[in-house]
C-alpha cells in the first residue's frame, strides 16, 4: 500500500510494504518486503532497507545507510552521513552506516555517520551514538555508553548478565547472551 500523498520514485519495493502519508522515496532506494514506512519519512538513493523493517514517523534515511532485516527505527531518529558538513561543499562519498539484523533504535536517537549497530543491539531513546556497538548490547545516554545486554527476544540484562526481573543468569557464548541452566 502506498498512500496517495507519498512520492515513491523507486521501483524496488518488496511485497506487503506500506508507505504512509507524505513519504518521499528516491529512485535508487531499495526497500524489502513487509516493511512499514510511517508518515513524513525521506529515503535517499543509496539506501538499502531489508525485510520486516519498521521506520516510524519523521525519519530521514540518507545516502550510505543500510538497514538489515527486522530492524526497528523509532520516531524522529536522526541519521547523519557526513562527518564534516559544509553548505554547498559535497565530498562525493558518504560515510557508510550499517544497522544489522534485529537492532532497535529508540525515538529521537542520533546516529553519527559511519558506524555499525550490531545484531539485536538496542539504542535507547534520545541517545547520541558516536561509535560502533557490538551485537546484543544495550546503549543509552549522551554520548551513549553500554548499560547492559539484550537477548534476541528482547530480554534486558545488566552488565553482569543478570535478568533483574527473574534473576536468571546468562553467559556470553560467542557474543550471544545464553541462559545458564
Amino acid at each position: 500500500m502506498i498512500h496517495e500523498t507519498a512520492l515513491v520514485q523507486s521501483n524496488s519495493l518488496g511485497d506487503n510494504t506500506n508507505v504512509w502519508q507524505y513519504v518521499v522515496v528516491l529512485p535508487n532506494a531499495q526497500i524489502g518486503a513487509n516493511c512499514n514506512i510511517c508518515s513524513h519519512c525521506f529515503i535517499e538513493n543509496d539506501v538499502r532497507i531489508g525485510d520486516n523493517v519498521t521506520i516510524k514517523c519523521g525519519v530521514q534515511v540518507w545516502d550510505g545507510i543500510t538497514i538489515e532485516d527486522d530492524v526497528f527505527v523509532g520516531p524522529n531518529v536522526t541519521f547523519t552521513n557526513d562527518l564534516y558538513p559544509r553548505s554547498k561543499q559535497y565530498s562525493g562519498e558518504w560515510a557508510k552506516t550499517q544497522i544489522e539484523k534485529g537492532a532497535s533504535i529508540g525515538a529521537n536517537a542520533t546516529i553519527i555517520a559511519g558506524i555499525t549497530i550490531g545484531k539485536y543491539a538496542m539504542v535507547g531513546a534520545g541517545s547520541v551514538l558516536t561509535k560502533n556497538i557490538p551485537a546484543y548490547t544495550l546503549w543509552y545516554g549522551n554520548p551513549a555508553i553500554q548499560k547492559g545486554y539484550i537477548t534476541a527476544s528482547g530480554i534486558i540484562l545488566s552488565l553482569d548478565l543478570i535478568d533483574r526481573k527473574t534473576n536468571n543468569k546468562y553467559t556470553l557464548e560467542n557474543g550471544v547472551p545464553t541462559l545458564v541452566e
